[in-house]
């Protein structure tokens, strides 16, 4: 007879899926309601506004699509790019890939902006770019690489775009909760961010905000959204305020977790959030240097919540994930792309960054490391 499941106790310090906090995951054990239920409703339009501040967006259409980050990054593009349209893609790790792989998908015309791996984008690239395709109406460009531990800046590649005449549709996956970013203040058009980075709730919604020129060029669409799950139009009416049309079953209690985790980032602060990724980034790297280790990424564009740590020659990197998760429960990151086997990706997201694992992961890569 099959037994339930008891998962093992892991510390999860890799890219994804960060910790998740006793008070999300006891929320998600509250009883299922309806999700057209009134008292359901009325979280709903808490969970829009709890999303207005971690975006710093006044942005109406601010709502998690009910899958993971991955269908953000399609409803982003989805809503916007339609059949033989360009658009500039700003490739500088595998999720700036990914973007360039879907608008093909779609029947646009991608465009890449490249930069080396562990680099971050540079918006005068991006510019040429723009010059150099005038009818590009789209530039789509992560702002946390998670495959590299890169920040980029996209204020700066959203300037760009604008005096360009084209929007800017953003990744803020792993950058939500973590790093500044004001959607409002910067301009952003349309942003997708996940829930299991530095929210740390767990995966398996994905926050979305539309400002009203992305949703302009969505209301003007000459063909309908690729994908009926994810067209914006139908979304609106579903998350809207007032009333439900009913458009499909929301995961109730997932949605109760995330209500929960924008909770405590209220409760904390979202600049105090900022400020705990970045002290524990520094620490963590002082150890890192400590140990005779280097950081992959220049300071100036490290990602405080996804650490890339280079791998000494000679090591083998893959022995040493292996016995930290098997001697001491620690989940770390192997390198994606261009840089497998040449980094570890060490995450310090959401309420995983704290001392206690900043510690704890140090003295395990010396451990590992001496033997």
């Amino acid at each position: 007879m099959t037994r339930s499941f008891t998962p093992p106790a892991r510390v999860l310090l890799g890219p994804g899926p960060s910790d998740v906090p006793a008070r999300v995951l006891l929320a998600m054990a509250r009883p299922t309601i309806g999700h057209l239920d009134p008292a359901f409703i009325a979280m709903m339009e808490e969970v829009k506004a709890l999303l207005q501040y971690a975006f710093q967006t006044r942005n109406g259409a601010t709502f998690p699509i009910s899958a993971p980050g991955s269908a953000g990054m399609e409803a982003c593009l989805a809503n916007l790019v339609e059949p033989g349209e360009v658009v500039v893609v700003c490739r500088n790790g595998v999720f700036g890939g990914r973007m360039g792989d879907l608008v093909g998908r779609l029947g646009g015309v991608p465009v890449f902006v490249d930069s080396p791996f562990g680099e971050a984008v540079d918006p005068d690239q991006v510019a040429s770019a723009l010059k150099a395709h005038k009818d590009a109406r789209l530039v789509a460009c992560v702002h946390a690489e998670t495959s590299t531990g890169v920040l980029s800046d996209v204020r700066a590649i959203a300037q760009v775009a604008h005096a360009h005449g084209a929007l800017v549709a953003v990744d803020a996956v792993t950058a939500l909760g973590g790093v500044p970013l004001a959607v409002d203040e910067w301009e952003l058009d349309a942003v997708y961010a996940g829930t299991q980075k530095c929210l740390s709730c767990p995966p398996g919604l994905a926050p979305l905000t539309f400002n009203e020129r992305a949703l302009a060029k969505v209301r003007a669409r000459s063909h309908k959204t690729a994908s009926w799950f994810l067209d914006l139009n139908l979304l609106m009416g579903y998350w809207g305020a007032g009333g439900r049309t009913y458009h499909h079953t929301a995961p109730i209690n997932m949605l109760y977790a995330l209500h929960e985790a924008l909770v405590m980032l209220e409760e904390e602060g979202l600049e105090a959030s900022w400020a705990r990724h970045r002290v524990m980034h520094e620490r963590f790297v002082a150890g890192i240097e400590a140990l005779g280790l280097d950081m992959a990424v220049a300071p100036a564009i490290r990602l405080p919540q996804l650490n890339s740590v280079s791998v000494p020659s000679g090591v083998d990197e893959a022995r040493v994930r292996r016995r930290l998760l098997e001697e001491w429960g620690i989940e770390i990151g192997a390198g994606l792309g261009e840089l497998a086997g040449r980094v570890w990706r060490i995450g310090l997201m959401g309420a995983g960054s704290n001392v206690r694992n900043v510690n704890l992961c140090l003295d395990a890569l010396r451990a590992a490391l001496a033997g």
